[in-house]
């Protein structure tokens, strides 16, 4: 297939190139008046329209002048959740913190009681819901975390969710073991860190990373060492880290070789510092932010100092409850104040590559995956950020 008359092509990147980092984050290839053929499911070429060979057998579809641009890429949610926790935003409104409303028995372990009485059925069922929505809003490729288990046979359960989420849909889905997400209701915190390490090789049957939240209330460095020490060679590792305090766990993450470490809303000039040759991709979660009230991340000034920014949705019930990857990217610029193109690779390549999934998606690669939206004529990538309400999409290509 061809498509024809694309107003923009967006995203073209040389083969090779895995992770836009410092001033290369505002860059990217744009080709205007463009043509694009999809064959086997993959880029196979482009360039202007003046090239386009003819071909009266093959099929064409006429962009008439929208943009073509790489698909969203969302390295960070907790998408597979039961239920919903709508009365904790009462609790948040009337001014409770995250840190209380976890206090008292709410946020994650609410989570992790309604999934225990929660069927597998029926939580695929439900997951695979808010899965679709994050796809018709451009969402091409997703990872998604377990952490409301809290105990090996319900993380266990979400993992094989997972899978069947991955098997279902056309978009790409990486799995992430976070068992270490809170301590489980009847253990103590020694307890469940064992328990935790004791699952990883089960876990390891099912999932592609392993995460620890390691942050104030959570897990200690110490004990974030303890669990990637026991998942190495079997887990790739993914960290939370600096969400509600300056944690140590950007710099655990990079020691063990974490392929991102994600939230990063507190954060000094020395977790900056130990990110520089690292192969860690620093990833923010403006969602989170935004409902929380937290500061947002200091995106502007990791990419000053030369690193790379990814930006992903943080979808969960208690504090991001939203897929939406074009609002990420508009949060990126209104309230990060990046420009459209570093927000744009922040939330297609580098999130991509957060996910290890850069080299077959994230940018217009000449064998990348054709996992792509089509806008609608007359749209930019200033304009998709700027009017970030406005439907944009003419239809996404899977």
């Amino acid at each position: 297939m061809v498509i024809e008359n694309i107003g923009i092509l967006a995203g073209i990147v040389p083969e090779g190139v895995l992770r836009k980092e410092g001033a290369a984050q505002g860059e990217t290839g744009l080709l205007e008046n463009a043509w694009l053929r999809i064959k086997d499911g993959r880029i196979a070429a482009f360039g202007p329209m003046s090239t386009l060979p003819c071909s009266d057998s093959e099929e064409s579809l006429d962009a008439d002048g929208g943009l073509v641009m790489p698909g969203f890429c969302d390295s960070h949610t907790h998408v597979v959740y039961a239920g919903s926790r709508d009365g904790e935003f009462l609790d948040k409104i009337n001014g409770l913190s995250y840190e209380e409303i976890a206090a008292r028995g709410g946020g994650i372990l609410n989570s992790s009681d309604l999934l225990h009485r929660t069927s597998e059925e029926d939580l695929f069922h439900q997951s695979i819901v808010r899965v679709k929505e994050m796809m018709d809003k451009g969402t091409v490729a997703m990872e998604i975390k377990s952490g409301y288990g809290l105990n090996p046979a319900d993380e266990l359960k979400m993992l094989r969710v997972i899978r069947r989420i991955g098997q279902t849909v056309p978009a790409t889905v990486r799995s992430t073991f976070l068992g270490a997400h809170a301590v489980g209701r009847g253990y103590t915190h020694e307890q469940y860190v064992q328990t935790v390490i004791n699952l990883i090789p089960q876990a390891a049957e099912w999932a592609d990373f392993v995460d620890v939240f390691c942050d104030e209330g959570f897990f200690t460095v110490e004990d974030t060492a303890r669990i990637l020490e026991a998942a190495r060679g079997l887990l790739v590792p993914k960290i939370h880290a600096n969400e509600l305090a300056v944690s140590g766990g950007v710099q655990v993450g990079v020691q063990y070789g974490a392929l991102s470490v994600d939230h990063l809303e507190r954060t000094t000039d020395a977790e900056i510092e130990a990110l520089k040759g690292s192969i860690t991709m620093p990833t923010m979660l403006p969602g989170s932010s935004f409902f929380l009230g937290l500061p947002y991340g200091r995106a502007k000034d990791y990419i000053k100092a030369g690193l790379g920014v990814a930006l992903a949705s943080d979808y969960n019930p208690g504090s991001s409850p939203s897929g939406d990857m074009r609002f990420v990217m508009a949060q990126g610029c209104i309230k990060m104040r990046l420009t459209p193109v570093e927000a744009f690779n922040a939330v297609t390549l580098n999130s991509a590559y957060a996910m290890g999934l850069s080299g077959e998606l994230g940018s217009v690669t000449v064998g990348k995956k054709a996992s792509l939206i089509l806008t609608r004529p007359g749209w930019d990538l200033t304009k998709i950020a700027y009017q970030y309400q406005t439907p944009f999409i003419q239809q996404v290509i899977l």
